[in-house]
This record gives structure tokens, sequence and C-alpha cells, in this order.
């Protein structure tokens, strides 16, 4: 039997973290190679893509699923009907409004010239919140079976290191910065300069992690 899948947008749950609702397409269907997924506008006037600039990362591939959307990108105004492709390389600020109700834009992206790795943001969606709130106790407490689940997502467990790290929960954030680290190159990049990790910077563990 083929391995292929077949699913209806519909049919692929809906996450907010609090601004427009979207589908992870990719974590669906456990896409490894690149990233895409569909963002929805559920009113004309609705706000599809957060205002961003992708700098010195993805290129992106927009595309009108349905209904019709406005888009700004690098100071242009482009109409974009439904079966429209709009492409804008990293380094350009961008951002889509529903211009009809119900109005679906798929995005495709990828950074050039270095291999995709999935991190498992789009599982990350529902704890954002509470990060950005400062509740790093109920952030950890929510991440932590996420990870336990998705062990293929090294940078989940990153951020999970970080707020374990803001709840003041060291041996936890080291045990979870080692999972990460010992999965993804990326981890020490990105560790080296997080303030997040501060409360633990000064643990041989993490010196450790960080020399190897």
């Amino acid at each position: 039997m083929s391995d292929y899948k077949v699913t209806p947008l519909e049919e692929i749950e809906e996450i907010t973290d609090g601004r427009e609702p979207w589908r992870p397409v990719r974590h669906h269907f456990g896409i490894t190679s690149f990233g895409v997924n569909a963002w929805t506008g559920r009113e004309a006037g609705d706000r599809i893509l957060n205002a961003h600039d992708e700098e010195g990362d993805q290129e992106e591939l927009y595309v009108v699923q349905s209904g019709r959307a406005r888009f700004e990108v690098g100071g242009d105004t482009v109409d974009a009907p439904s079966g429209t492709f709009v492409f804008v390389p990293p380094g350009t600020m961008r951002t889509a409004f529903a211009e009809e109700p119900g109005t679906t834009i798929l995005v495709i992206g990828a950074k050039p010239g270095q291999a995709f790795e999935p991190d498992g943001w789009e599982l990350w969606a529902e704890v954002g919140p509470l990060y950005q709130a400062g509740d790093y106790e109920q952030a950890a407490d929510r991440a932590r079976p996420l990870v336990e689940a998705h062990p293929e997502y090294p940078l989940l467990a990153y951020n999970l290191a970080c707020v374990e790290s803001l709840a003041g929960r060291k041996e936890d954030a080291l045990k979870h910065l080692r999972q990460a680290a010992e999965s993804s190159d990326r981890v020490r990049q990105f560790a080296a300069r997080d303030s997040d990790l501060d409360p633990i910077r000064d643990e041989p563990v993490f010196k450790e992690l960080m020399t190897r």
C-alpha cells in the first residue's frame, strides 16, 4: 500500500496564538524538506500574515488558495485574487490582509542553500502566549508533554529549556538543553546569545555543552 496522504484543508485543525488562525500543514503531513502552512482571514479586513521581513532567513512563496488578498510588499500594494502566487525573498517586509471573507493563503518557505530542519514551532503556538505573558511556570508545564511526545523537534526542547530556565527549574532546563544540543547544531548558536538562558549560563553543564 502506498503511504501518501490526502486531507482536505478544513480537516486540518486550526491553531491560533491570539492573532490570525492557521493550519499546521507541514506538521500534519510530517513534511521534513520544507515549511508549509495555511493562514485564513475570517472577515474582510482581517490581517492574515503578520508584518515581517525574514531577514537572513527564509524565501517564502505565498499562494492565495481562496478569496482575495491584499499584500503589502516592500512598500508596494499587490492585489491578489484566488490563484495568485506572490514570491518574497528574505529581507523584504511583507504583510497581507483579507479582501474577502474566508481568504486563505498557503505559505511555503525554506532557507536558501540550507537543508530544512523542522523545529516544531507549530506546536509551540499554544505555549507562546504564556511565555510572552511571563507565565514561565505554566509555559513549562504546557510544553513538557509536547517535547516528550515529539522528540524529533530539537528546537521545541530548546524552547522548553528556556522557559524552565526563566522559571528557576535549572536541572530540567539543563536536561532539555542537552537534549536539544545533541540533536541540532543550531542550538549552541542560539544558546550563546539567548538571555533566557542567563540563569543557567554559569552552570558547569551549560559551559560543557557550549564547548563541544
